[in-house]
C-alpha cells in the first residue's frame, strides 16, 4: 500500500513514463498520508486497444488510480489526488488536434482483507 496505476492511450507518443514515476513518488511520498516510500508502488500501463466515446475526433486519456488502505479523511484524498493530477498534467504530452482527458481516482482498498510481505 499504496498502489498507483497510471493508464494511458496509446495515441499519446513520448509519453515521459520515467520522469513522472519520479516525480509521482516524490510528490506522493511528501504527503503524510505515506508513511514509508517503500510502500508506494507506481507503474504505467498503455491501453493500444481503446475508444473514447462515438465520435470520430482525436482523442485520448490518462486515468490515474490510487489503491490505499481505508480510514483516509475525504480531505487527505482529495490532496491525494491533486497531487497526482498536477505531476500528470505538467508531464502528459499534448499532440496537436487531439483532446487529451485526465482524470485521478482514490479506490479505498479493504484493511481487513489486505495481505502484503516482505519477502
Amino acid at each position: 500500500m499504496p498502489h498507483l496505476i497510471v493508464e494511458y492511450s496509446g495515441n499519446l507518443p513520448h509519453y515521459p513514463e520515467a520522469e513522472a514515476l519520479t516525480a509521482l513518488n516524490a510528490a506522493l511520498c511528501a504527503h503524510p498520508q505515506v508513511q514509508d516510500e517503500l510502500d508506494l508502488k507506481t507503474r504505467f500501463v498503455v491501453a493500444d486497444s481503446f475508444e473514447i466515446g462515438t465520435a470520430p475526433a482525436q482523442r485520448a486519456f490518462v486515468h490515474a488510480q490510487l489503491r490505499v488502505l481505508s480510514g483516509r479523511t475525504p480531505e487527505a484524498k482529495k490532496e491525494m489526488s491533486e497531487l497526482i493530477a498536477g505531476v500528470l498534467r505538467q508531464l502528459t504530452p499534448r499532440p496537436q488536434g487531439v483532446l487529451v482527458q485526465l482524470s485521478v481516482e482514490i479506490v479505498d482498498m479493504d484493511r481487513g482483507s489486505y495481505a502484503k510481505e516482505k519477502l
